[in-house]
Formats: C-alpha cells, structure tokens, sequence
C-alpha cells in the first residue's frame, strides 16, 4: 500500500465523497412527483386505457364488424362475434381483454374506420381482472370518460394514420380521417355541418 492510499484511509476520503454527494442531493431541489397531487404530463400518442370512439355524427360507435382488430392482436385479447341479420352483418359482441394486452396498438393502426383507441389515460388499476375486460358498453364509457377530461376542442390519435406508410395504401376513412371535435366551437361546426348535409339528402 502506498503512502497515499494509506493517507486517503487515514482521513476516510472515500467516504467523505460519498457524504459529499449525499449533502448536495439533500439540499438539491426534489425530483419526485408528489403523485397524485402532481401528474406527469402525458404527451399526445400516449397508449393507455382502451376506448372505443363513439362518433359525433350518430353518436354511436364507428365498429364495422371487419375483425380486423382481433387479427393483427399479437395478444389475441380481442374477441368480435357477429352475425348477419336481415341481410346485414351486425355485431354482437365486441371484448378486449386490457390484462393481456400489451399494449402495441396495432388494433389502432389497422382499424379501417378508426374506431378504436389507446387513450392518453393511464389511471385505471383495479383490484379484480373482470374489471379489465372491456365490452362494448365499456369502451364507449371510457370515451366518453376520457372526453371530460380531455383538454382540447379536438382530438387526433397519430395511431389512426400510422407513420411510415404510404398515405396511399391507407383505406379511404383513414386518409379522411380528420380530428374528432368534443366541445365548444368543433362541435357546434360538426353538428350544423350534418344538418346541412341531412337537409341536402332531404330535398334531393
């Protein structure tokens, strides 16, 4: 051992550097977020709690039963039963198991009408695993749910136009895509658009 290292144990050195540093993170500014009083901000594309968007036009849900979603599911959390009625297929059961899926968003990418969502919520922890397995009644609510505590006029999910695909190859509603207006002005300009267009069919 040389002299230095002999003196460097004498006056504990290393120690005290280590104290040093605890020291300056003592009386260094915190960097905790003291949750849940204070939230991290969630940047827009966020995937979080599922949703099925519920369109401001019909106010129903924009499900055409293609099974499109339950396909491309590396999961297979997503489970769509239909059946034709009256010469039309009509949906009879829509599922999506939130506990095994892992949360990739295909479903979002390839749904041609854009009627699915990984929303920007992430506040959902339950106690019991029914709770995560979401009906169609569900999905809708945590729209709805999710459109109160939104704070935007509009809302854009990047996932309904996946980057790095050809505009073109996209099916015609998702290049029409535009975003969903929820309140205020957007909405207002939506439902008199509708108006327009039902008096235009009616006089036709």
């Amino acid at each position: 051992m040389t002299g230095k290292e002999i003196l460097n144990k004498a006056l504990m050195v290393e120690i005290l550097k280590g104290l040093n540093q605890t020291l300056k993170t003592l009386v260094s500014k915190a960097v905790t977020i003291q949750y849940p009083f204070e939230k991290r901000k969630v940047w827009p594309g966020f995937r979080g709690k599922h949703a099925m968007v519920r369109d401001p036009k019909t106010g129903k849900d924009k499900c055409i039963g293609c099974m499109t979603c339950a396909r491309v599911c590396p999961a297979q959390c997503i489970t769509v039963k239909r059946e034709k009625i009256e010469n039309k297929m009509v949906v009879t059961e829509y599922k999506i198991d939130a506990s095994r899926c892992i949360f990739c968003a295909y479903c979002v990418e390839a749904c041609p009408t854009c009627a699915l969502v990984l929303t920007e919520n992430y506040e959902y922890s339950v106690y019991s695993r029914d709770e995560l397995i979401f009906d169609k009644e569900l999905l809708l609510k945590n729209w709805d749910d999710f459109v109160q505590r939104w704070p935007e006029d509009t809302y854009f999910n990047k996932f309904w136009q996946p980057p790095g695909i050809d505009p073109k190859r996209w099916p015609k509603t998702k290049q029409e895509q535009k975003p969903i207006p929820l309140r205020g002005a957007a909405l207002t300009e939506q439902k008199e658009a509708v108006k327009e267009e039902k008096d235009e069919t009616g006089n036709s």
